[in-house]
């Protein structure tokens, strides 16, 4: 055999072996990375589910074994005119650009939202949607998580109608307004000034495992802008889903 064909021949094989050698890696490698990421998931999956598990566990222990003696109670009973609530929520806002002229999703927030506020009615109307009407001072604290990390901090008026007439279950529904500062702007295209205007409302419900004690859940559409104070002023709508408790003091007046 000639010299330059058995060189070809060699080279060829080696080359071949070379292959199949950085190919087997590659699959082995794609393997391992699937497989933490599945292994990662199932982890977090699980961390959820165990948490959610335990969520309830205390709801339903607290609901069972603190307030059976208090079962004959309703919400009527505890939201009465000149009654006090405190408490708080944690809620994650997502940008949307299916309300207003916002151009991207990528905006994203941790809120945490502590509340006081007194109920200032006796019940109005009749029937399902007999309620009192609340008003509440609610700070706000929001961590955005996209597009970068930034901070927010501010406060709102809150005025809730609370309805009555679903034993321990009480629906609402909320709107309020305040000022809002972020150091998100000048730094995204909807918005040049810190300095913010904040409107917000949605619904809600509150569910008392104790005569005073309640959990609470809602979602709002949540909105801030700047008023055209400044150059920009696009605005960012987004819906703020968030889950809290509240504790509920006697009427003052």
């Amino acid at each position: 055999m000639a010299p330059i064909q058995w060189w070809k021949e060699r080279w060829g094989c080696e080359a071949m072996r070379f292959t199949e050698e950085r190919d087997d890696r590659y699959h082995r490698l794609a393997a391992q990375i699937t497989s933490e990421r599945m292994t990662d998931q199932l982890r977090r999956r699980g961390r959820a589910a165990l948490f959610a598990l335990i969520v309830m566990g205390a709801m339903l222990w607290i609901d069972g074994g603190v307030a059976t003696a208090e079962s004959s109670f309703a919400a009527r009973d505890v939201v009465t005119r000149g009654a006090i609530e405190l408490g708080g929520a944690v809620g994650y806002a997502q940008a949307t650009t299916a309300i207003g002229a916002g151009t991207s999703t990528n905006r994203s927030a941790v809120f945490v939202l502590p509340r006081i506020g007194i109920v200032l009615t006796d019940p109005l109307g009749s029937g399902w949607y007999q309620g009192n009407i609340e008003l509440l001072v609610e700070p706000v604290f929001a961590r955005f998580t996209r597009p970068f990390a930034a901070e927010g901090a501010g406060g709102s008026f809150v005025v809730k109608y609370n309805f009555l007439s679903f034993g321990r279950w009480m629906p609402f529904w909320d709107a309020g307004a305040g000022i809002f500062w972020t150091n998100l702007a000048p730094r995204i295209s909807e918005q040049s000034t810190q300095f913010e205007f904040g409107l917000e409302t949605g619904p809600g419900v509150h569910y008392f495992v104790t005569d005073r004690i309640s959990w609470t859940m809602g979602v709002r559409l949540h909105h801030i802008s700047n008023a055209n104070l400044g150059e920009r002023n696009t605005g960012i709508n987004g819906v703020l889903p968030y889950v809290g408790v509240s504790l509920f003091l006697p009427s003052r007046f």
